[in-house]
């Protein structure tokens, strides 16, 4: 199994596109239905003029109604443990948002259960909102027995804002197996910090050598004294030891033996730290959560360390194993597991966290080596995606152009999406996208962007603001050249068309937003920790032809044989649920 990201409702594609048996670890970090909207936050490199930007990506309600009711039939309509826990569910909650949440993470835990192989192990990541029912469905989806641990991860210092009640600073990582699962001992273990020792292992400890190094004295006499074999004079003391003569012979000469005084008894010096450390108890206090000024910050919502990851992954995988994110956001998960060496599978239905998942593996790991579906790879693809789900190519025309898209699909003033482009060494101006996925067009769309600009340009204080309109369809003459009509913009780098057209056929050519360098707004999510925004400035075609947005490069006569036998397809052929991982 290759290394893959899929972009879309991850319950199809568990159902779809996973073999059975096939994974060896499962995390997933869902939406806790905590009644919030997150957003994702890009910087502006100019607040004077533009303030900072948040997407939305995902509002974290969940409503009961007939889509709830419908997937709560189907979740039922099959005997079992899970069955029996949710219609239960029903009589304790009623037919409520929270029966909504539940119904929505029951369909797609039965199907993780599935695709988790008998020695793979799945830890389901969420907060005190949901997580008791939460852990009554996994009995059911795994049973009772396959119950290991309960986690918590202490995500803050407790805060002194609450009145009525205790604050809540923690979450919980609720870990389930249901065959005899992947442990390695080693990483259940956390090294000593030997400026902040427990006070019993400083007692114990409490010798130094000359080069400050820890140690205790240990007993080197065996318990068993019958043992001739090892009853020996050793430094003027007779005794039954631990270890053959020759053993104690080379543990003197290493220095590792100490004899307070002629006629003692030797003992061992046994050094801190060579020892494992402090075995992991069920509450991780020693992993802070991120803060404003973390490196690793991206600016998307719940993002969660990368440490408590790599901890995760430890505990229950080997090299080579497969670990299955399927609400993978901003991609900790994939990074983890691409540092560790396992194999990964992500699971989003944001086009923007397949963005920041993109750049953030390629910044860390440049040569890394992945597939993706559920994205166009060809031009006839992109206009299957404009016709079927018009909303996601709108997202993914925006994104695909380096772009940044608004967040909104009605009432959004005409503006699709932003992006921000230099104009001088040191002055940037903005840029505003229009995305048209219908066959009908003509030339009142172009005067409509173009209006539009012009506003932004009084409002924002930005003269050189231009437009681009992204086509799914070859566009009229009269667009063409109602696009020109709207003139130039003079930058330090030479003069840019105000108002651009792109269409879908001529991005899979090649073309990319002219501009001399557009904003990288992935990076730009990060910027604000003393670095300065020149650093996120990229020649637009690197935004454009990202590996993850652009499969194919140069068009579709470069396309494997595969890929150009299907140019419509934006997902792999149906994969039979019993195949092989």
């Amino acid at each position: 199994m290759n290394n893959s990201f899929f972009f879309g409702d991850n319950l199809h594609i568990l159902r779809e596109y996973i073999p059975d048996e096939s994974v060896d670890l499962i995390y997933l970090d869902p939406p806790f239905n905590s009644n919030a909207t997150y957003n994702l936050l890009f910087k502006s490199p100019d607040k004077d003029r533009w303030a900072d930007a948040q997407i939305a990506t995902f509002d974290d309600t969940w409503r009961w109604g007939d889509v709830a009711e419908e997937a709560f039939n189907e979740v039922t309509s099959v005997p079992g443990r899970a069955t029996d826990v949710l219609m239960s569910l029903r009589l304790i909650l009623g037919t409520n948002d929270m029966l909504a949440y539940l119904t929505m993470m029951t369909a797609r835990l039965q199907e993780m259960r599935r695709v988790l192989k008998p020695t793979g192990t799945l830890y389901l990541h969420c907060d005190p909102t949901a997580s008791h029912y939460l852990k009554i469905i996994l009995d059911g989806v795994f049973g009772p027995p396959s119950f290991q641990n309960e986690i918590v991860w202490v995500r803050t210092t407790a805060k002194s804002l609450s009145t009525k009640r205790l604050p809540n600073n923690h979450d919980v990582l609720l870990c389930y197996a249901w065959g005899e699962r992947v442990w390695n001992m080693d990483a259940a273990y956390v090294p000593y910090d030997e400026e902040d020792l427990p006070e019993k292992t400083k007692q114990k400890y409490c010798h130094f050598d000359d080069d400050g190094r820890r140690y205790q004295l240990d007993n080197l006499l065996n318990p068993n004294k019958n043992r001739p074999n090892l009853t020996y004079e050793f430094m003027g003391v007779t005794r039954t030891w631990r270890w053959t003569e020759e053993r104690m012979k080379k543990a003197a000469a290493d220095g590792l033996v100490h004899q307070s005084a002629p006629g003692r008894v030797p003992r061992f010096k046994r050094y801190l730290d060579e020892q494992r450390g402090l075995p992991l108890a069920d509450v991780w206090s020693d992993i802070p959560p991120l803060n404003s000024q973390a490196r690793e910050r991206l600016g998307y919502p719940t993002q969660k360390p990368l440490k408590l990851l790599e901890r995760v992954l430890s505990l229950s995988t080997n090299p080579g194993d497969v670990v299955l994110d399927p609400f993978c956001g901003c991609g900790t998960t994939l990074h983890a597991a691409e540092a560790l060496g396992r194999r990964w599978i992500g699971i989003d239905v944001a086009v923007q966290s397949m963005q920041v998942v993109q750049d953030r593996l390629k910044h860390h790991f440049p040569t890394i080596e992945y597939e993706v579906f559920g994205i166009p790879k060809s031009a006839d693809g992109a206009l299957w995606l404009a016709e079927n789900h018009p909303f996601k190519f709108e997202e993914w025309a925006v994104s695909a152009l380096g772009a940044m898209h608004s967040g909104k699909f009605r009432n959004d003033g005409g503006i699709d999406g932003t992006f921000f482009y230099l104009t001088g060494s040191d002055d940037r101006s903005r840029g505003i996208v229009s995305v048209k996925g219908g066959r009908s067009l003509n030339p009142g769309m172009v005067r409509d962007l173009a209006g539009t600009v012009e506003t932004q340009r009084r409002l924002t204080r930005d003269p050189k603001a231009i437009g681009v309109l992204i086509c799914a369809h070859e566009p009229t003459r009269g667009m063409r050249d109602a696009a020109r009509e709207f003139g130039k913009v003079d930058t330090l780098f030479g003069s840019i068309p105000s108002l651009q057209i792109i269409t879908v056929e001529e991005m899979f050519a090649g073309s990319t937003i002219d501009v001399p360098a557009m904003l990288d707004t992935v990076a730009a999510a990060a910027i604000g920790r003393k670095q300065s925004f020149k650093d996120a400035y990229k020649k637009p075609r690197d935004l454009a032809q990202r590996e993850m947005m652009f499969p194919i490069k140069g068009g579709l006569e470069d396309a494997p044989a595969e890929i150009a036998a299907d140019a419509t397809s934006v997902m792999p052929p149906f994969i039979s649920r019993r195949a092989a991982g």
